[in-house]
């Protein structure tokens, strides 16, 4: 029996479960390697290999033949970015040379280069505030409100009616922090988190999640 195309480097409860769920709106071929953070197994000498910064996700793609050897993406952005490319039947992104793919390629960046270390700003506040000058994003209220004008302004997703991976990038952040109780969401991103949690991709990424590292997983 053939390999699956993708193998997944998990750890449940992690940024890695944002790249499980995009496997599971993909339809994508994979399977998912566990990996336990209270162990460091992801700092073993093979997976330094993949990722030298010791972290998931990554994701291996083994390719469409199952003959590709050492190809491995890391990086949420670019793991979603690369899995709604390779799969353009599952209409994770719009195509190159369509204008909607401009408001896609900057909402894909949004999470990670602005709205995580704005987040982290306000949860590990600095001893003084930085130039303004000297970062490119602004505190994390008026980074979510971005979000919310755009949803207010559309919706019920961040392109309108389609869901794309850049959901999965923001959707997966402004998911965390409400579930942590660091964000009490207004009524844009209210209907936003629950039209994401409708999805039963999500569902299954969930029980996924959730499974004993002996059960099944995929």
């Amino acid at each position: 029996m053939a390999q699956p195309r993708f193998l997944l480097h998990h750890a449940p409860q992690s940024r890695s479960f944002r790249i499980l769920w995009l496997l599971e709106e993909a339809g994508a071929d994979y399977a998912l390697l566990r990996h336990d953070l209270s162990r460091a197994t992801q700092k073993a000498p093979g997976f330094l290999a993949l990722n030298p910064f010791g972290k998931v996700p990554v994701l291996e793609d083994r390719g469409p033949d199952g003959a590709w050897r050492g190809v491995a993406i890391t990086e949420s952005a670019g793991i979603c970015a690369y899995v709604a490319d390779t799969l353009p039947e599952a209409g994770l992104a719009p195509p190159v040379g369509t204008p909607e793919r401009a408001a896609y390629a900057g909402w894909m960046a949004y999470a990670g280069a602005v709205l995580e270390p704005a987040f982290a700003d306000q949860v590990f506040p600095r001893a003084a505030p930085p130039p303004p000058s000297a970062i490119g994003w602004p505190d994390f209220a008026t980074a979510v409100a971005r979000v919310e004008a755009a949803l207010g302004a559309g919706g019920p997703f961040l392109l309108g009616a389609r869901f794309s991976a850049a959901d999965l990038m923001v959707g997966s952040m402004v998911r965390w922090v409400v579930g942590w109780g660091k964000l009490t969401p207004g009524p844009a991103l209210a209907a936003y988190l629950g039209a994401l949690e409708g999805r039963p991709a999500l569902a299954r990424a969930q029980a996924k999640d959730r499974a004993a590292p002996g059960e099944p997983a995929a």
